[in-house]
């Protein structure tokens, strides 16, 4: 059994439809993906009614955007009541938190000679919750000021370009909680990545354990083999599950993200679905 526990549509930053991705899913040779958009679950009866007409089965998640210590980390979660009150009102201010810098981001661009509008990025984000900075990205490439997404958050959108601007991002230990109130499952997300490794370490580990966490994503594209196996290790240690998958965004990232390229082996995948 082939599982991709972490994917993403044009809902949030992906490219493909809930729709596309379930059938690219497929083509892949998956038999089970699960629909990760940034903190929105609005794509998620549409791929749950491809899986039925494609044999996929898709699990419902979320990537949620998510603070530690100062550092961002990406929280992942499955099979929770996406109409849980509590946790709906924090995605929303989070939602709005990226709302909200989108002017501030659009005003530094034009401080440097890159004009876009707000009315530029909505063509690009489309049916997705938010408007993102990969939106901003996309919008930049269909004006020609950049060739490719990845520019932009190389010079200009990442933490230290010169356009970034803050948002608001959700408390971590309290978003598992969240999570787990909602029926959920919690798992962290590349947690080895992207500045989060600074802030994860096996202590902290231990308190997101006994706030609630369920899993560690350890195989990511983004994890080298040390990482990888320090990851296990302190995932043996805790009794955590681990899982795999590829973070797929279709053309909105490179093919190292193909669907399939990390996997969840299916007994981890079992022990999740139990918690």
């Amino acid at each position: 059994m082939r599982i991709d526990l972490h994917t993403h549509s044009h809902r949030s930053d992906g490219t493909d439809s809930p729709t596309e991705l379930v059938r690219n899913a497929a083509q892949a040779g998956l038999d089970v993906v699960a629909l990760t958009d940034h903190d929105a679950t609005t794509g998620w009866q549409e791929a749950l009614a491809a899986g039925d007409g494609l044999d996929v089965v898709v699990v419902p998640g979320i990537e949620i955007s998510t603070t530690f210590q100062g550092e961002s980390v990406h929280l992942l979660g499955y099979g929770f009541d996406p109409d849980h009150p509590p946790l709906v009102e924090e995605l929303h201010r989070v939602l709005d938190g990226r709302d909200q810098r989108l002017p501030r981001i659009l005003a530094r661009l034009a401080e440097h000679g890159i004009e876009i509008t707000e009315a530029d990025v909505a063509l690009q984000s489309g049916s997705a919750a938010a408007s993102g900075r990969p939106h901003v990205a996309d919008a930049m490439v269909a004006k020609g000021y950049i060739g490719h997404r990845d520019e932009a958050f190389q010079g200009w959108l990442n933490s230290r370009g010169k356009a970034y601007v803050g948002r608001y991002a959700a408390p971590l230990l309290e978003t598992i909680r969240l999570l787990k109130a909602a029926g959920g499952s919690a798992v962290v997300a590349h947690p080895w990545s992207r500045g989060s490794d600074r802030v994860l370490t096996s202590a902290a580990f231990e308190e997101l354990a006994a706030a609630g966490l369920d899993g560690i994503e350890a195989d990511h594209v983004d994890h080298d083999d040390w990482s990888r196996r320090g990851l296990r290790d302190i995932a043996r240690g805790l009794d955590l599950v681990v899982t795999g998958s590829s973070d797929y965004h279709g053309t909105g990232k490179s093919s190292a993200f193909h669907l399939g390229a990390n996997l969840t082996d299916p007994a981890e995948y079992e022990r999740l679905l139990g918690h």
